[in-house]
């Protein structure tokens, strides 16, 4: 059976409508070559029974399964949940066979618009047939935050400095396959895996990077790295160490506190002040990106 282009993963717990609202986001695209994989938690708030009375859907492991797979298990929580989805995942390029791409929209976030997947496919398709695709790729796009009220734009060139802190955002990115069953998230990390998980396949993986110039999701924020901020930043340390010399983030870091770094991460958060803090973010990030071409 050829695989879809797309994998849409989605993990729930207990989330109610957002379980519904986030599967009828993927549902209204227009292009339709993917699949959606439901990782749930064993739910009893009722979401499980709203989705398969709205949708077909089938088990993990059917012979023919449709649109929609459903896994039901216990996890310890988002990140082992997305592994165990990512489990049922073969990760293997057969000779001739063009890549596919697995994309982690959390419940609550939703796609931007019906046409994300046309245009997100479209970038790679030109990209691919332009520069070939010897090594694995992670195309990444930007995302609004709806508990914000603005667009935030991912940086258009990933380099150390980028990587040290500023990674696209977790709902903007599609991994090849291959990156994602070889590359699991690091379960120590209770607020950070997915920015390990970037960081192993930019480095060790030497996985390329491209960005698009699209909105790929509607952010719903708020969320348990927002909630837990000093375990985020300790993660966020401890997890760059492994990739960069002492040195440089020393250097960094300086950068950092002289660029008011604390002062800028309140004014991006603040519904008043973040519209026109990003829409500077943004003009920098266009200006790096043509500067990079």
């Amino acid at each position: 059976m050829k695989k879809p282009f797309f994998t849409i993963i989605v993990v729930s717990y207990n989330a109610g409508d957002k379980l519904l609202r986030t599967v009828e986001s993927v549902n209204r695209q227009t292009f339709t070559d993917y699949r959606i994989l439901v990782k749930d938690g064993m739910s009893t708030d009722g979401s499980l029974e709203k989705l398969k009375a709205a949708y077909p859907v089938s088990k993990a492991g059917d012979e023919n399964p449709g649109k929609i797979t459903l896994m039901e298990s216990c996890d310890n929580g988002i990140y082992h949940a997305m592994n165990i989805a990512c489990s049922s995942l073969d990760g293997e390029l057969k000779v001739g066979e063009s890549p596919s791409y697995v994309f982690f929209l959390n419940c609550g976030d939703l796609f931007r618009n019906e046409n994300v997947l046309r245009d997100v496919h479209r970038h790679i398709v030109e990209r691919n047939l332009r520069e070939g695709t010897t090594l694995p790729v992670i195309y990444y796009g930007d995302i609004f935050d709806c508990s914000a009220g603005s667009k935030v734009a991912s940086n258009p060139k990933m380099d150390d400095y980028a990587c040290y802190r500023n990674v696209p955002s977790h709902q903007a990115c599609f991994y090849d396959e291959r990156l994602i069953c070889r590359n699991p998230f690091d379960l120590k990390y209770k607020v950070r895996a997915d920015y390990e998980q970037f960081l192993r396949c930019f480095y060790r993986e030497k996985a390329e990077t491209v960005y698009m110039p699209v909105i790929i999701t509607d952010y719903e924020g708020g969320g348990y790295s927002a909630q837990n901020l000093k375990i985020s930043e300790k993660e966020r340390k401890e997890i760059i160490a492994m990739y960069l010399p002492a040195s440089k983030i020393k250097k960094y870091d300086l950068l950092r506190i002289l660029t008011l770094s604390s002062l800028r991460t309140l004014i991006a958060s603040n519904k008043v002040t973040s519209g026109p803090y990003n829409a500077v973010k943004n003009l920098i990030y266009a200006l790096r990106g043509k500067k990079g071409k």
